[in-house]
């Protein structure tokens, strides 16, 4: 095996994170440190390729970094490299990076994977686009492209333009071989989807059955892999971004544009103005009840196919929030409402009348939520088919990476908006919501009640934007045209989105491109923990399981 190879880099930079103490997490790691750098939201400790399991089992175990958000992989002129971004469930101010260099002729490091379990889907990921070999991992193989795939396309030499022949293999039972089958086993390998209603887009579950129970489920994921990180490399940080996130979670968009606004804007040290982060704020928040709703319509119809009632109610309450949206963005989906330092526009003309439709919906949303939980949570059917169904406890949740409602319906307290604040959040009068069962029944109950919490932001928010200076409302700072972050600097950012935390690192090369464009997607996560809650299950609590993750695949695939 080959050893790392020496970086030269010279990164300034002060670490935002002042809060760790990162000589005494050196001290505990020792000489499996061979170098230090400094990244914009953490300082990121370099270690060998063959000493990567034994450092990232000291910050978990010793150090506490019990969240494993996301790995980057990325290639240079005279390297490749890995990087495991660590921060902590109760704190999420404490964050460290694990930066793996290897060799070009060799490139490959130790798995994280008996460490974190959410290591395994992102080093496939990592293997399948970049071409990082992981030692020692359960099943390095593609997740997004075929297996036939020839070459990796995020690699420097990758050849965009040859050719590509995937065949069609024959399903074969993964259990057919395995040593856990007995002779008394009688299994049956049963596809669910690509094309089915209840995959919530084009996902394929490989399903193995025991009689009728599920003895094993792997999702089958990258028909929507529509090459996101690589398109925002080939644009300009100030214009050309920002209309791509709206297209990851598409169900409840908005916010993802926050997750772009705030990696880019501290890449370039920009201020917003407070006032543009009121309606940010305002915004987003319209915008996640906007996706809850349509979570719930769909999971009654996934559990008891109910259409005409809570389906169609929970599509004319996310309508109304449609209508409001398209009020202030001029988009009824792809809002493109962000800009680098604010918003593009201020609040629609008549503001009276705006904030009046606003308050009508707020004031309607109790006796709705009423209205669902009578036809919902207080129902007998979806009883049965949601409590105690697909459960998953807080210590399994956070080891496969979970975040947003999937954790919080498992205990798990943890929010971005929270624990990391940004916007208006902290100066505004909200609760994290949690359940304790982690089961799906306690996921609907956390989405049912963050609509509520959300609309108390709302109303908070217009609440002080009605009474905002007229000629103090400065939707946006002065941002130059041209924004050329300094060579080599490196960023990881999060916000929470109604799926969870989406993060985006980015690594600058002292052009207006980002080098290295990486994004961190919370259903990709949350997807990975759908054999937790489904093994031992029957078919329909699969389906139950599935739904509510309330995953969208456009944002599993980017």
């Amino acid at each position: 095996m080959s050893d790392a190879p020496e970086t030269d880099r010279d990164v300034t930079t002060p670490a935002r994170r002042e809060g760790v103490d990162y000589d005494e997490l050196e001290s505990l790691l020792g000489d499996q440190v061979i170098g230090r750098e400094t990244h914009l939201n953490a300082e990121g400790f370099v270690v060998r390729p063959d000493a990567v399991e034994s450092v990232l089992r000291t910050l978990k175990h010793e150090a506490g970094f019990d969240h494993l958000s996301l790995l980057t992989a990325q290639e240079y002129e005279d390297r490749y490299e890995s990087i495991y971004h660590l921060t902590k469930y109760d704190d999420r101010t404490q964050e460290v990076s694990v930066v793996v260099p290897t060799n070009k002729d060799n490139p490959w490091n130790e798995s994280a994977a008996s460490v974190y379990k959410t290591a395994e889907w992102h080093e496939r990921e990592a293997y399948d686009l970049v071409g990082i070999d992981y030692e020692n991992h359960p099943d390095l193989r593609r997740i997004l492209l075929p297996e036939t795939w020839q070459g990796h396309p995020l690699s420097l030499e990758y050849d965009q333009d040859k050719p590509q022949v995937v065949s069609l293999k024959e399903h074969v039972n993964p259990l057919a071989n395995s040593s856990d089958e007995t002779t008394e086993s009688d299994t049956m390998f049963l596809n669910i989807g690509p094309h089915h209603p209840a995959t919530h887009g084009v996902l394929h579950l490989k399903t193995v059955l025991d009689g009728e129970q599920v003895a094993a489920v792997e999702p089958d994921i990258g028909y929507l892999h529509r090459c996101e990180e690589q398109m925002c490399q080939s644009c300009n940080y100030r214009y050309q971004i920002m209309p791509y996130p709206d297209r990851w979670d598409y169900t409840a968009n908005m916010p993802n544009e926050w997750a772009y606004a705030r990696v880019a804007e501290d890449l370039n040290d920009i201020e917003v103005p407070e006032y543009a982060q009121v309606i940010r704020t305002m915004a987003v928040e319209l915008a996640r009840i906007m996706g809850h709703m349509l979570a719930l319509g769909t999971f009654a119809l996934d559990v008891y196919g109910d259409f005409t009632a809570i389906f169609m109610y929970a599509i004319r309450d996310r309508e109304i929030v449609q209508n409001i949206l398209e009020d202030l963005t001029g988009q009824r989906m792809m809002f493109n409402y962000f800009r680098l330092g604010g918003v593009v526009w201020d609040l629609p003309e008549p503001r009276d009348e705006f904030f009046d439709k606003i308050r009508d919906f707020l004031d309607g949303l109790p006796e709705r939520i009423e209205e669902y939980h009578a036809m919902m949570t207080e129902n007998e059917i979806f009883q049965k088919r949601t409590v105690d169904t697909g459960v998953i406890d807080a210590e399994t949740a956070k080891d496969y990476g979970c975040t947003g409602p999937v954790a919080r319906g498992s205990g798990v307290d943890y929010d971005v908006r929270r624990d990391d604040p940004y916007g208006y959040y902290d100066e505004l009068d909200w609760e994290v919501v949690t359940e304790p069962y982690g089961d799906n029944y306690s996921r609907v109950l956390v989405r049912m009640q963050e609509v509520e919490e959300s609309a108390k932001i709302i109303g908070q928010c217009v609440d002080i934007l009605e009474d905002w200076p007229e000629e103090e409302r400065n939707i946006q700072s002065n941002v130059p045209r041209t924004l050329k972050p300094d060579p080599d600097t490196e960023i990881y950012r999060s916000v929470e989105i109604a799926k969870g935390e989406l993060g985006i690192y980015i690594r600058s090369d002292g052009t207006n491109q980002p080098a290295r464009f990486k994004i961190r997607s919370p259903c990709f996560n949350n997807l990975h923990a759908l054999g937790e809650m489904a093994e031992g299950e029957y078919v329909p609590d699969l389906v139950a399981a599935l739904g509510s993750l309330d995953i969208v695949l456009g944002s599993v695939d980017r």
